[in-house]
């Protein structure tokens, strides 16, 4: 925390931090837009701050906006946050990229935390590239992302950053009761609807509750055509998103408190958001969006999360006490007909369709326990122990089914039964210390040091997976990272900075069997980044203006590969990749009720080396879902019709523009490039009426009907599925929706 005299102090920091939560939760509709005058508070670094003394790139997305915008997932913010794409195809399975940091590798290059809960796996056997928890924003005080690497305070799978889902919590002032629903309708599909509801209760003067639940069922817009014998259905991909919050805060005086909190979400998707795609242009085939479906796909996440906070105030410091236990848990059946279903038919003479069924578990405990100054003096400290275990599995089976049937086909042996178990262990030490030199300058100084401890056991048998074999294998690995960030301030609401700092993403073990030849590793290395940052904050003294703007130059060394050695595929280490970018986020209130707003990111990624010739990557590529730039534009207006009745209105619009797909070796040799993603153009508006405790709100979502692409099929090397007439799968984004919801407050 970066203090000087006459600034707010971190108690009445902390304060602010839970008042505004509160607003955010009840008062949403019936306020104004937030006091311009009044700074945002995060605690994105471990304690209360101001955004201003964040010597670091950032974006607060606040509950308010979540609601306006009807967020409901990744996808729905990330006009609202400059560097953020996601690549998905499937609700509830996406990877998150920040500043470009992607090549498709199996571990995640962004950390996700639930107030003070990491969530998913940190190590690289458990999927967890494509498993970030997508949190329902019904309820949430905020969303903080951190951009730029973070392994000094937030350690494993950092890399490209944070994002961090603040969630509202109970409140003493008295009974508060929320419910909302709604109704939506895509393009070419069914109509969806929702519900939501938030109750907080003061139980007694020391204890408080407060508990929200949410149901979305989303429309299906793709239909499966009969397209080379497949199925034919409509809306094949409906979707259903429900679960609930609920959080105990026990606060006997204002030394103490203690907070319990549970959280249970499932994302069930009947079928991917993904359509077939011509595989040079990516234009979408047959006039509509369409996946030639056999077998009924599904694909179920259940998380659960729960958490046990409490915190201390010793006068000169706080003590804060963390204790975690997540779960993450999917379920696939993945339509194999097409790509294999005719060599199994060709062996063993059986007709058949084919599936995969997977499943993916992750168990994951953490603690941390962290000693924070409380007043800024000469320095603020903090330090702090992390401790986590994680245990990982992922089974995969295939089975044969009568074609046109769920029944299983006879005749035919084990097809393949493929078990993998692992244990990440991780233990951590670290520090930040903020000096205060002088009235204008800050000199903040941070670092880790980790040890981490993982093993794995590989079970399979089959005719396809090669027969019986068990394998086991072992890694161990000590890291250190660091940050190091110098702020000049001017006043109260204007500082420059500039930052270095270092993130990893844990190694791991390489499952092999007893008699791989000599040179093929078994363990791959942690890969890593340094990153140098510098950016200017500045909002005037009224609020009116604001802008943040920053440059960053990043090297990204040792990156996390799948190659083939000696005719095995493993994790290795491979090509590293320079990303250098600018962002900036702007706003402008030119009279009191009309606020316009902009952010957007330059960027440039590429490899510094060729990958191994299984991914496809060659010196000076791209890396995958990195757009050159990326622009939103936004407004905002509030007035009063008549002189009682409320308004508002918004519109927005998202540029994203041309960008490459996932590394293709087959497409690289025969065109001399990667495969190119088209630019596209999304473009959103609301409108809301609040009469009295009700309010009424209208929205509208890529109004253009874009077909933009998210996310492109692994090549059939890697294991991707094919599909007829030589088609390949891409991700879009949801067709035009129009929608209506209903809110009413007690």
């Amino acid at each position: 925390m970066a203090t000087v005299a006459g600034r707010i102090g971190l108690k009445s920091l902390a304060a602010t931090s839970m008042a505004l939560a509160v607003s955010g939760a009840f008062a949403a509709g019936q306020q104004a837009l937030r006091d311009d005058t009044q700074q945002v508070v995060v605690t994105a670094q471990k304690r209360a701050q101001a955004t201003v003394d964040v010597p670091q790139s950032m974006s607060v997305v606040g509950g308010d906006a979540l609601e306006k915008h009807q967020a409901v997932g990744f996808s729905d913010y990330l006009k609202l946050v400059p560097s953020l794409q996601l690549v998905q195809s499937t609700p509830g399975e996406g990877r998150i990229v920040l500043r470009g940091l992607d090549t498709g590798g199996v571990a995640s290059t962004v950390a996700v935390y639930l107030d003070e809960t990491p969530f998913g796996s940190s190590s690289g056997l458990v999927n967890g590239a494509i498993l970030a928890g997508d949190f329902d924003t019904f309820d949430l005080a905020r969303i903080e992302v951190l951009r730029g690497p973070q392994g000094a305070l937030y350690g494993a799978s950092s890399l490209g950053g944070l994002v961090k889902f603040v969630t509202n919590a109970p409140d003493f002032d008295g009974f508060a009761l929320r419910a909302r629903v709604g109704v939506a309708s895509s393009d070419g599909g069914k109509t969806g609807y929702r519900s939501n509801l938030v109750v907080n209760t003061p139980i007694s003067d020391t204890l408080a509750f407060r508990a929200s639940g949410s149901y979305l069922k989303e429309p299906g817009y793709i239909d499966s055509i009969g397209v080379a014998g497949s199925d034919r259905e409509s809306n094949i991909n409906d979707a259903r998103n429900y679960g609930g919050r609920a959080s105990l805060l026990y606060k006997p005086n204002a030394q103490f408190n203690l907070r319990l909190s549970a959280v249970a979400q499932n994302i069930a998707a009947d079928a991917p958001s993904a359509v077939e795609s011509d595989p040079d242009t990516l234009d979408t085939l047959y006039g509509r969006p369409t996946l030639s479906q056999y077998v009924p796909t599904r694909r179920d996440m259940h998380y659960r999360v729960y958490n046990g906070t409490a915190n201390w105030d010793f006068g000169a410091a706080s003590l804060t006490s963390s204790t975690s236990y997540s779960t993450q848990k999917q379920f696939i059946r993945e339509d194999a007909t097409f790509n294999l279903s005719g060599i199994v038919a060709d062996n063993f003479g059986v007709a058949n369709e084919l599936y995969l069924g997977q499943e993916v578990e992750s168990k994951k405990f953490t603690q941390e326990l962290r000693l924070s100054s409380n007043e800024g003096q000469a320095f603020d400290w903090l330090a702090g122990l992390y401790y986590t275990d994680e245990d990982g599995a992922i089974a995969q089976r295939y089975h044969a089914v009568v074609p046109g049937t769920m029944d299983p086909a006879t005749g035919l042996p084990l097809l393949a039964d493929i078990g993998l178990r692992s244990n990440y262990r991780e233990i951590a030490a670290f520090a930040n210390t903020t000096f205060h030199l002088g009235q204008h300058y800050d000199l903040d100084l941070g670092g880790r040091y980790s040890r981490n401890e993982q093993d794995a056991r590989q079970v399979s048998d089959g005719a396809l997976a090669g027969g019986a074999s068990d394998y086991r294998a072992d890694s161990k690995e000590n890291v250190f990272t660091y940050a190091v960030a110098l702020k000049r301030k001017f006043g109260e609401r204007t500082a420059l900075y500039a930052r270095a700092a270092k993130g990893f993403r844990p190694g791991g073990p390489n499952v092999l069997p007893p008699d791989t030849p000599p040179g093929t590793p078994a363990t791959y290395e942690s890969d890593s980044v340094m990153s140098y940052e510098a950016g200017l904050k500045t909002e005037s003294s009224d609020g009116r203006f604001a802008l943040d703007l920053s440059a960053y130059h990043i090297k990204w060394k040792d990156i996390q590969l799948l190659a083939i050695v000696n005719d095995y595929g493993v994790n290795t280490n491979g090509a590293g990749a320079t990303s250098d970018g600018i962002e900036f986020t702007a706003s402008y209130r030119p009279v009191r009720n009309l606020r316009l707003s902009a952010n957007g990111t330059w960027g440039k990624a590429k490899l510094d080396g060729d990958t191994d010739p299984l991914v496809g990557g060659v010196k000076g590529d791209k890396l995958p879902f990195s757009p050159k730039y990326t622009l939103a534009l936004m407004a905002d207006y509030r007035w009063v019709i008549g002189t009682t009745t409320p308004a508002y209105a918004g519109v927005s619009g998202r540029r994203v523009a041309g960008q490459h797909g996932a590394f293709d070796s087959d497409y690289r040799a025969a065109n001399g490039r990667q495969r190119e993603i088209p630019s596209y153009n999304v473009f959103d508006a609301h409108f809301g009426v609040e009469l009295g405790s009700w309010t009424v709100e209208a929205f509208a979502k890529n109004i253009g009907n874009s077909d933009g692409k998210t996310s492109t099929s692994a090549i059939v090397a890697n294991g991707g599925f094919v599909y007829p007439n030589g088609a390949m799968s891409t991700g879009i984004i949801t067709p035009r929706t129009i929608g209506l919801t209903l809110t009413k407050e007690y």
